[in-house]
């Protein structure tokens, strides 16, 4: 049992030493499914929950977001306040642990499109707004802390 132990315990400090931590790291207290949260996300609003996913992208201009797939057909986006913290491009294709509050924005077209425009030009992308037909909802991840992994 001992060596069980032992092990684990080797294992869990090889993941806090290879990691990267925003504002003291992400807190596992508060580990949540994401299927669980977007399956009812209103009864998750105003309460802090920690979401882990893979990093798909990173804000190219200041890094102040980073999008998180946190499903096999769901992304959200971890974002912050330019310079709270800093979200290195090297995350792209990590797992990561985000810990803060759920917010949904519901756009009509005319924003949807600017939202849009916005994050193509961050990530120096191309963006015809006249392919966008339809406004959308995004759900961001407002974070106060965060793990990235190696």
């Amino acid at each position: 049992m001992r060596q069980v132990l032992f092990i684990l315990l080797l294992c869990g400090g090889s993941l806090t030493a290879n990691a990267e931590e925003f504002a003291g790291g992400a807190d596992m207290s508060k580990l949540v499914a994401a299927k669980e949260v977007l399956r009812d996300i209103s009864s998750y609003r105003n309460k802090p929950v920690t979401l882990k996913g893979i990093v798909t992208k990173v804000c190219k201009k200041k890094g102040c977001w980073m999008a998180l797939k946190v499903t096999d057909n769901d992304e959200i986006t971890v974002k912050v306040k330019d310079g709270v913290m800093v979200f290195p491009l090297s995350a792209v294709g990590r797992s990561a642990f985000a810990t803060g509050e759920i917010v949904t924005r519901v756009m009509d077209l005319e924003k949807t499109r600017k939202y849009l425009a916005h994050k193509a030009l961050e990530n120096a992308e191309p963006f015809n707004p006249n392919e966008v037909t339809t406004p959308m909802s995004v759900h961001i991840l407002k974070p106060s802390s965060v793990t990235i992994l190696q």
